[in-house]
């Protein structure tokens, strides 16, 4: 990539590049309490760079928008970049508590910015903060999340998504703010790499719920950076004789990730609190469900040791406690569904997930687990919406400003598998 004009001429004028150079100077600066937060993008470039004097002088302003400037922010010689070998600039996404969402800096960020451009001596004084209020602390926020950009352009254009698509969901309900909240925190959560995701899933009798045919989880952790995957499938003894078919898939003894295992409902029992209370030593615990309203009942009737597991997700990575997360909320918040829920299969099949003998505990589990990954290791909710299914919203009436439009045939794989044989079908056949 090619220095911008402005960067260059930044650069040009500066000592020889030093990233350490900013922390040298502070440490000759008087130390004062300093309260720690984010600005909205916007605020910085607007306000202290559209070229305003009442603002700042050119001799600060100027060299101010060099090392901002679009192109500039995503160069490795800007003083942001994170490391070698990363490409871009990391920023922050944040969403308000009336689902509102703003590009940010962080206050280090801006700091470190104002001190590198003194200690470059490209400024002769240090540029000061801009006014108080533009200064957004966490509690203003119902989530913070990452955000990397590789290329001017892609930071350009995400200004404008946010912009609109906050134009879209001006007047939606609160359900569908609380499900976008919910995505968000887990994106957060996942990036930390912190703690461990597992998905946990029961199959029952179908004539009577409370008589547990199966049990399967499938987890993954970190350890040192490096994902850790464990899973497992067992079918409860005493209920061999019980057999599913009428209402729901009978597939006990097709397990796809490796052999079941067969264990008495005492032996379970022991097997699923062992299970839990090991997964405490990783950190947090994130028990992961597509609806958790059956399994967590299945689970507290077990007494695995669930009692304290909480909904509500956390803004920051906890070092402890039991989190409950369910990827039907999530799907629903990525397509924009602020009342109902999709099933699993339907879910995969949305996310170009492969199924294969649904309906068995271990492998819902394991394709549970592969949805939460899925979503939570993408881009922010309006980014990944886009990339997934462009142009597939409506406009901004009736709460259907976020909500994808999915085909007849995107929405029923038999007519998917219908559809290959015979063409998409046409407007009136719909």
């Amino acid at each position: 990539m090619m220095l911008t004009g402005r960067l260059r001429s930044v650069l040009s004028h500066s000592r020889p590049f030093s990233r350490r150079s900013p922390l040298r100077y502070l440490k000759t600066m008087p130390q004062t309490p300093i309260v720690t937060g984010y600005y909205r993008y916007t605020d910085i470039w607007f306000q202290e760079n559209q070229c305003r004097p009442e603002v700042l002088p050119a001799s600060q302003s100027d060299p101010l928008k060099g090392v901002l400037a679009h192109d500039a922010l995503v160069h490795p010689d800007n003083p942001l970049h994170p490391k070698p070998g990363v490409e871009g600039i990391s920023m922050y996404q944040g969403t308000f508590h009336d689902g509102e969402s703003r590009l940010l800096f962080s206050s280090a960020q801006v700091d470190y910015v104002r001190y590198w451009l003194h200690a470059m001596s490209l400024t002769k004084e240090i540029i000061p903060l801009p006014y108080s209020e533009c200064l957004l602390t966490p509690s203003e926020f119902s989530s913070v999340s990452p955000v990397e950009f590789k290329t001017g352009g892609a930071l350009r254009g995400a200004v404008k998504k946010i912009e609109k698509n906050n134009k879209r969901l001006k007047g939606s309900n609160v359900q569908l703010t609380s499900r976008r909240d919910a995505f968000e925190r887990v994106r957060n959560l996942w990036a930390t790499k912190n703690g461990i995701w597992c998905a946990l899933d029961f199959e029952a009798w179908e004539r009577d719920h409370s008589v547990i045919t199966e049990f399967g989880y499938s987890s993954v952790h970190w350890n040192d950076g490096l994902a850790v995957e464990d899973r497992g499938h067992f079918t409860v003894k005493e209920s061999r004789m019980y057999r599913n078919g009428q209402f729901v898939s009978e597939n006990r003894e097709h397990y796809n990730f490796g052999e079941s295992v067969e264990i008495t409902k005492a032996g379970l029992k022991r097997k699923i609190a062992d299970l839990i209370s090991d997964m405490h030593r990783h950190g947090p615990v994130f028990l992961v469900f597509h609806d958790p309203s059956q399994d967590m009942k299945d689970l507290k009737t077990l007494e695995a040791g669930v009692d304290a597991a909480v909904y509500q997700l956390p803004d920051k990575s906890p070092k402890e406690g039991i989190f409950v997360v369910d990827t039907a909320i999530l799907f629903a918040a990525l397509e924009g569904e602020s009342q109902n829920t999709r099933g699993l299969e339907q879910v995969c099949n949305h996310l170009q997930i492969s199924t294969k003998n649904l309906h068995n505990a271990g492998n819902d589990a394991h394709y549970t687990l592969l949805a939460l990954r899925e979503v939570a290791s993408g881009e922010p909710l309006d980014t990944q919406r886009e990339l997934r299914w462009p142009n597939r919203t409506g406009e901004p009436a009736n709460n259907t400003g976020v909500k994808v439009k999915f085909e007849a045939y995107e929405e029923d794989s038999d007519y998917s598998d219908q559809e290959g044989v015979m063409g998409p079908a046409t407007s009136v056949l719909t």
